[in-house]
């Protein structure tokens, strides 16, 4: 099979999607990577998503008014950190979507310095970037709005009604601008949380590897590598003969 930067592409497999296998024991930090890691992807995402359909509304805003001799909408903050939002969303499913098919696909795999440098750069980055995402989104859709110039009152009413659809120009009154600040806050935090999990998980590589307490001591007890082995290596494993495995306290 390929290989590709030392990674063995025939480990690409489906039966390694099972639950037995992503939340078994055997490496450290497992299960919660596989959470934490996919809760900061999913949530992110979500955010730029939603974000980015309240975007297009404020667009067509701008497309619709600049047809209004004289007039002038201003929104272009929104439109700004709603463009930010989106490259936040997709950096942090870059980084720990990576992260995650990486632990999960080759979980033993052998990194080297500069390697091991970039992820913990990268998740820092990322951390920062959606930290200040968060916080602009969120001023900005709590305090700000969009606003019309180079007509009076009366027409500024007339041109947003006469649109078959107009966004609200305070930007906490569009549920889908407030829903992607709401979607973001608890993805930042999975984004901060899954930082920490990927440092202690290098920390712990680099003094024991990547098997926990529990997958070393099995490690040594010669038992299943608990979901490393197919169902048929298994049953291989056990004596057909009518004699009994060792038992543990023996070994």
């Amino acid at each position: 099979m390929t290989v590709i930067w030392g990674l063995d592409l025939k480990e690409m497999q489906w039966s390694k999607f099972r639950s037995s296998y992503m939340f078994n024991r055997t490496y450290h930090l497992r299960r919660t990577k596989m959470i934490v890691y996919q809760i900061a992807m999913i949530l992110c995402v979500c955010s730029e998503s939603v974000g980015t359909a309240a975007l297009s509304d404020y667009a067509g805003q701008q497309q619709y008014v600049a047809g209004v001799n004289g007039a002038t909408i201003y929104n272009n903050d929104f439109i700004g950190i709603a463009s930010y939002n989106i490259f936040v969303g997709i950096a942090v499913a870059t980084i720990f979507g990576a992260a995650f098919f990486f632990d999960l696909f080759w979980p033993e795999r052998h990194e080297s310095p500069a390697v091991k440098i970039s992820w913990k750069i990268s998740a820092v980055v990322v951390t920062i970037m959606a930290f200040a995402d968060a916080i602009a989104l969120t001023v900005i859709v709590a305090t700000r709005g969009a606003y019309l110039k180079g007509v009076s009152a009366t027409e500024e009413s007339a041109i947003l009604q006469a649109h078959h659809y107009t966004p609200p120009l305070e930007y906490r009154r569009n549920g889908r601008a407030v829903a992607s600040v709401v979607l973001l806050w608890p993805g930042l935090i999975a984004t901060i949380a899954s930082t920490f999990i990927l440092f202690a998980s290098y920390k712990h590589n680099e003094k024991y590897g990547p098997k926990s307490h529990y997958g070393r001591k099995e490690e040594q007890l010669g038992g299943p590598h608990s979901g490393d082995e197919s169902p048929e290596m298994r049953s291989a494993s056990v004596p057909t003969n009518g004699a009994q495995p060792n038992d543990v306290r023996n070994v």
